[in-house]
């Protein structure tokens, strides 16, 4: 009884995120100094356009014009705030569900929609910025960004590393194994889990007995921090510490930022069949939504207008047509491109599948 008492009896101000922007759009403490309203403004329009071509995305996947397709609507502030306290020589690595994040650090928005479609240029960064292709195996991404970080300061570089991923890569040995070293290496890392509440099916509840991610810095010896993913302000804030931290030797960062999806894990899932979907979802778009809570900030404070407002959503539209018209003007992808780029010399099993599938023969009529 005494060790179940001393199990639950945890410190409280770590169960309460980090919050600087209320959802009804009130500040809770002064950033006078820190987020100036220019930037203020750049984050809305940021959010705006990942939401709008999120849902465009989904439309596509929907008429059969993409494949399927990861949405994060509800999580736009955890990735449009994370990815703009990034300088142009930090290295971000995404999950599959992260290109907010990548757009917001330079990804073009036709790139995005080439690899949802199954072309390799898709995976490709732009010219100055340090963008890691999407990453399905969940977890693995997080030791390649203490490899970059780590690396980097060996060569006396000042260049942080940003790892993208959701509580349930938590579970995932790669995860610990990430952390370790980079909590011996002091390599400036900054681990960012997007709490969603869900391992694709399974509440966090039944695969963690910590009541948060956050804690488990401790472990590791590094600086644990959970904030509110659907406040930006907040966001912003505890990637841009964590940064500077970890380039001035104070070693990686654990972030939890608690978000959450309004949608399915992807276009081939249904919500409903473990979750009450109908009330999450509504609760969080009504009462939480990171959209509405800054574009009530800037309302309340004259910096924003109806206006501007449409103004917005016709530009955001339209460079998000334009991007689907060049991303479709592609050829079509063939199946024997899976197999460009992985080995230099083709091995015997990938061989014989390409021989049962009749790849070789297309591949030899393309040479």
């Amino acid at each position: 009884m005494e060790e179940m008492a001393m199990k639950h009896d945890k410190p409280r101000g770590l169960l309460e995120p980090y919050q600087v922007l209320t959802p009804d759009g009130e500040l809770r403490h002064g950033i006078e100094g820190e987020i100036d309203e220019a930037l203020m403004v750049k984050m809305y329009e940021n959010m705006v356009l990942v939401r709008m071509f999120d849902r465009k995305a989904v439309n596509l996947q929907r008429q059969g014009r993409m494949g399927t397709y990861a949405p994060y609507e509800g999580q736009e502030a955890s990735q449009v705030g994370s990815a703009m306290a990034l300088s142009p020589e930090d290295w971000l690595f995404p999950s599959y569900r992260d290109h907010a994040a990548a757009i917001t650090h330079g990804q073009s928005l036709s790139r995005v929609l080439l690899y949802w479609m199954g072309h390799m240029e898709g995976s490709v960064s732009p010219e100055g910025r340090k963008i890691m292709p999407p990453c399905v195996p969940i977890a693995t991404q997080l030791t390649h960004a203490v490899g970059t970080s780590w690396a980097a300061k060996l060569k006396g570089e000042k260049q942080a590393s940003i790892a993208y991923f959701g509580e349930g890569a938590t579970s995932e040995g790669d995860f610990h194994e990430a952390l370790n070293f980079a909590g011996v290496y002091q390599a400036a890392t900054v681990f960012f889990c997007q709490n969603n509440g869900y391992a694709i099916s399974v509440p966090f509840h039944a695969q963690s007995a910590s009541r948060t991610i956050a804690q488990r810095a401790a472990a590791y010896d590094m600086a644990g921090v959970r904030v509110d993913g659907n406040d930006i302000f907040a966001v912003w804030l505890t990637v841009r510490e964590a940064i500077e931290r970890g380039l001035s030797g104070g070693g990686p960062t654990l972030i939890e930022a608690v978000t959450f999806r309004y949608g399915a894990h992807t276009t081939s899932d249904d919500p409903r069949k473990y979750r009450d979907q109908a009330r999450l979802a509504a609760e969080w778009r009504e009462l939480r939504d990171p959209v509405q809570r800054l574009q009530l900030y800037l309302q309340k404070r004259g910096l924003w207008s109806e206006k501007d407002e449409e103004q917005l959503l016709e530009r955001v539209t339209g460079l998000i047509e334009d991007a689907v018209a060049e991303a479709e003007s592609y050829p079509k992808s063939k199946p024997a491109d899976m197999f460009k780029h992985v080995c230099a010399e083709t091995p015997w099993p990938v061989a014989e599948q390409q021989e049962q599938s009749g790849l070789r023969a297309e591949r030899q009529g393309e040479s």
